[in-house]
């Protein structure tokens, strides 16, 4: 299983961009993972056909960190590989949300794209080292 943080538009703050990539970075002990960033032009689908195509929204639905460890404990299990899209200033283009495998929202507060992504990539290496016995998410 491979996991992808795909992001649209600039990664400008580079405190929330370290910590993004110290998350990916630490992840990658556990499997394979990488953060990109990607355009309103790339296709997951046609890029990723198998992968579970999981897209940040405002309005998804949020999961608890024991929930989010499920998600990807499943995805192990199946040998899928995810794939996570954050959209930029203005969201996801409108016709990827009806092709999502999952709408998935971090808080119902409004938080900086920079920000989400090093929740989201800390979120990841929560659920791997949670699987792996690990003693960081005690």
């Amino acid at each position: 299983m491979k996991i992808f943080l795909y992001y649209i538009g600039k990664a400008r703050d580079v405190h929330a961009n370290a910590m993004t990539e110290e998350y990916i970075k630490r992840s990658t002990r556990f499997s394979k993972c990488e953060v990109r960033e990607i355009h309103e032009h790339f296709d997951p689908w046609t890029k990723h056909p198998s992968a579970s195509k999981i897209l940040l929204d405002p309005a998804g639905r949020i999961l608890d960190s024991a929930a989010f460890t499920g998600l990807v404990e499943k995805a192990e299990m199946e040998g899928r590989d995810m794939v996570f899209i954050l959209g930029g200033a203005d969201g996801l283009p409108k016709e990827w949300k009806p092709r999502a495998d999952l709408l998935l929202g971090l808080s119902a507060m409004t938080m900086p794209h920079e920000l989400a992504r090093a929740v989201l990539a800390e979120q990841i290496y929560r659920a791997l080292t949670t699987l792996r016995g690990h003693p960081y998410p005690r």
